[in-house]
């Protein structure tokens, strides 16, 4: 069995992660971390684990919590682990980090969109993007994972086919994306009181959001040139899921045509048909939250539109699950040589 522990278990990604690893079968959770609730019973800050879960919570000691485990999973904010990362601990134990410490290559990049200093930059280079359907094979011999984010894996793998084929044009490519109240945290906070949220719907971190050099950067790696692109994200009155839509100008091929509607669906089939998490829809069926709800998996359509010459792509994934705990634990299954999706076979909950 591999012994797991779990920085932040009390964060809404932290509780998925404990909802998720208790049904995994080569998998035992020996360490809560809640720095806010150290001994009192995780039963007990999340009822839903009543009679499943008996430990208490506990501190956040990185280095001793490196001797007693396998894997440690960082549910922390921005700052944490990069804060406490030593060689020492690398050696001893495989981390998986869910903040933005060692998503984005460039420090100066990554000191700018989050507006604090990164305190060890020396480990950004080897800390492998967990994005699994695209560095798959990077990832299985990695011992730092920076689990990407919500909005950039929906973002990311609905564009991903149509610009790794040079199918569109990445200088007009537009993602308008929509969150779930969840995906900013349990910390107290008055934009997401229920009163500020609920019958209202609004963008915000408008043309600033720190997701957007995520994105950039990966669809660069795709595309073999610098990608830019316009990020606009929108808090809506539900718990879960994100929906990402997309919008670029297809670009004329060898032949000066633009691509046809059976050019786009083979670039999805080339890179998902044979991916189990990541669900192509059928003609005429667009991608919704609610039938993601709960699970690991991304749908994703499009719709071609000929009048504009444009192509739009949707995709929909629950941001506490594919969007965070899901993919981390998908991480990790492929670190230990698990099946891919062993502890994730999770059926999309309706109603």
């Amino acid at each position: 069995m591999v012994k797991v522990g779990i920085i932040g278990s009390t964060g809404y990604a932290g509780s998925e992660l404990v909802r998720i690893l208790l049904n995994h079968k080569d998998v035992v959770i020996e360490w809560y971390g809640s720095r806010s609730y150290i001994e009192k019973p995780y039963a007990d800050v999340y009822q839903n684990f009543f009679k499943l879960v008996d430990k208490q919570c506990m501190d956040d000691n990185l280095e001793e919590l490196a001797r007693q485990v396998d894997v440690i999973f960082t549910a922390t904010p921005q700052g944490y682990l990069a804060g406490l990362l030593t060689e020492e601990i690398l050696n001893q134990v495989k981390i998986i980090d869910l903040s933005a410490d060692f998503r984005i290559k460039d420090v100066a990049v990554y000191e700018k969109w989050y507006g604090i200093e990164h305190k060890s930059p020396q480990f950004i280079g080897e800390a492998v993007y967990g994005l699994c359907e695209v560095n798959r094979e990077d990832i299985r011999n990695a011992r730092l994972v920076a689990n990407p984010g919500c909005y950039t894996t929906c973002s990311i793998l609905t564009c991903y086919p149509l610009v790794k084929e040079g199918l569109i044009d990445t200088d007009t490519l537009i993602v308008d994306a929509k969150s779930g109240t969840s995906g900013a945290g349990r910390g107290a906070k008055v934009p997401n009181l229920f009163c500020e949220v609920n019958e209202n719907m609004k963008a915000y971190g408008v043309a600033t959001h720190r997701h957007t050099p995520e994105i950039e950067e990966q669809l660069t790696y795709a595309a073999g040139h610098p990608v830019t692109i316009s990020f606009t994200p929108h808090l809506v009155p539900m718990n879960r899921g994100i929906l990402a839509t997309c919008y670029a100008k297809l670009l004329p091929q060898a032949d000066g045509s633009l691509p046809t509607e059976e050019q786009i669906r083979a670039a999805y089939e080339k890179y998902y048909g044979n991916e189990y998490f990541v669900r192509v829809l059928k003609k005429g069926s667009l991608p919704e939250t609610k039938w993601v709800e709960g699970s690991n998996f991304l749908d994703i359509n499009f719709v071609l539109d000929n009048r504009t010459g444009r192509v739009i792509m949707i995709g929909a994934l629950d941001n506490l699950v594919k969007g965070a705990a899901g993919q981390a634990v998908q991480n990790m299954n492929l670190m230990f040589n698990f099946a891919e999706n062993e502890g994730l076979t999770l059926v999309p909950m309706f109603p």
